[in-house]
């Protein structure tokens, strides 16, 4: 009952949401090089299907690969700034920092910078913009650890790996889950950015690019659905691995 209830009560928004979207078009009386409504979009789908997978599989590609690459290096980022207050108070200038420069505004200089290197561009851009949340939520569940918890295992003859394991690691599973699912849409953000700037660029942001071109707006807000989908996807992948590895956190009723 409780899972067909997840399913249903999300794609009933998303359903109402697509018939107010048509409304209020047709309202308006738009035409569809001006605003594209959901009827217009099927057409799109059907004439450009075979883009739609490639792209589409391109795009979702390199996300994923520039999220575990942030998810590694944000990690190990994380991991020292927490055990070490003079790391932390090193590095956590740097990195805000970096994380206040606007990607957009990098964008260009990587794709200057490594012309031709398309996959290595948009995987860098999705890292870029998506390892900092990740990095800050596992230093601040590594730093706040109680010391009584480290007291009583270092008492019972517990070294510093089985800290970490037992009881380090666990506290900051749902603090890294949480930063994880911001994660997962900043890295889309990001590779759509290399996708539509790039002279190069292949994916749903090229396919997107080509849209606005040719002034095709049915495939522009098709493109932008498609997005949209494969970032619910991969957000609800997110989710089942935090109830699979952090379930004992959740206290929803």
């Amino acid at each position: 009952m409780m899972s067909a209830r997840k399913f249903f009560v999300p794609l009933t928004a998303c359903i109402i949401f697509l018939i107010l979207w048509e409304a209020l078009v047709w309202v308006m009386g738009w035409p569809n090089y001006k605003m594209a409504s959901p009827s217009d979009l099927i057409p799109a789908y059907e004439k450009y299907w075979n883009l739609f997978l490639v792209m589409g599989w391109q795009t979702l590609w390199r996300t994923i690969a520039g999220l575990v690459l942030a998810v590694i290096f944000g990690t190990a980022i994380g991991m020292i700034m927490g055990f070490s207050r003079i790391m932390r108070d090193a590095l956590y200038p740097l990195l805000v920092g970096f994380n206040a420069v606007p990607k957009a505004t990098v964008v260009p200089i990587v794709a200057l910078m490594f012309v031709g290197w398309h996959d290595f561009n948009t995987v860098l851009i999705a890292f870029m913009i998506s390892f900092f949340p990740i990095a800050v939520s596992v230093s601040i569940g590594l730093s706040t650890l109680e010391p009584e918890y480290r007291d009583i295992l270092r008492s019972l003859g517990a070294s510093q790996s089985t800290i970490f394991w037992k009881i380090a690691l666990p506290k900051t599973l749902p603090e890294f889950f949480g930063a994880l699912k911001v994660s997962v849409t900043l890295a889309f953000i990001g590779t759509n950015l290399m996708e539509i700037v790039s002279p190069h660029g292949r994916g749903l942001g090229a396919l997107f690019d080509s849209g606005k071109t040719n002034s095709d707006y049915p495939l522009m807000f098709a493109v932008l659905i498609a997005l949209a989908f494969l970032g619910i996807v991969l957000y609800y992948v997110v989710v089942a691995l935090e109830r699979t590895f952090a379930g004992w956190a959740d206290r929803s009723a």
